[in-house]
């Protein structure tokens, strides 16, 4: 589990600055935010050993791979689900899959390229062990998604 306890200004900047490209030049993060090219990449290397950047990729439009369909399913279930994530894993058009708390037991995000495949992908939650049930919200159209801010977030009391 990623420790956040130390992250200060130079941190944050850091993390802002390579949510937006991740293939930045260390020498390129360092001038942005005051510091040689060495000490950017021991920033970022201490971040990495915290788990504070988990990894590094990169953001492909699901659309330019034929994956338009997004949709977002709830899980019902009759036994806890809390050891299924291997089963949920196996299925490969889930893309996030998480323990909740409500009517449902699990919600997971799906991407694929028809509704067929959606009805597909349904059809193999079902047998996963303990899943009872499903509810499929399909997305027409996405106003953003956006990463974590690592900015400071501050709370008011008023």
């Amino acid at each position: 589990m990623a420790t956040t306890d130390h992250l200060d200004d130079t941190d944050r900047a850091l993390l802002a600055l390579l949510q937006r490209d991740a293939g930045q030049a260390y020498a390129t993060l360092g001038k942005a935010v005051g510091l040689s090219t060495a000490a950017a990449h021991e920033r970022v290397r201490k971040l990495r050993e915290r788990g504070v950047v988990r990894r590094t990729t990169v953001e492909v439009d699901p659309r330019s791979l034929g994956l338009g369909v997004l949709s977002f399913v709830m899980v019902d279930s009759s036994a806890w689900m809390g050891d299924s994530a291997q089963a949920f894993a196996a299925i490969p058009e889930i893309e996030e899959a998480h323990i909740i708390a409500g009517s449902a037991s699990v919600l997971v995000k799906v991407r694929t390229a028809t509704t067929e495949q959606l009805q597909d992908v349904l059809r193999r939650l079902y047998a996963i062990e303990g899943v009872s049930g499903t509810h499929a919200t399909v997305v027409l159209e996405t106003f953003f998604e956006r990463p974590p801010a690592p900015e400071k977030t501050s709370h008011s009391g008023s």
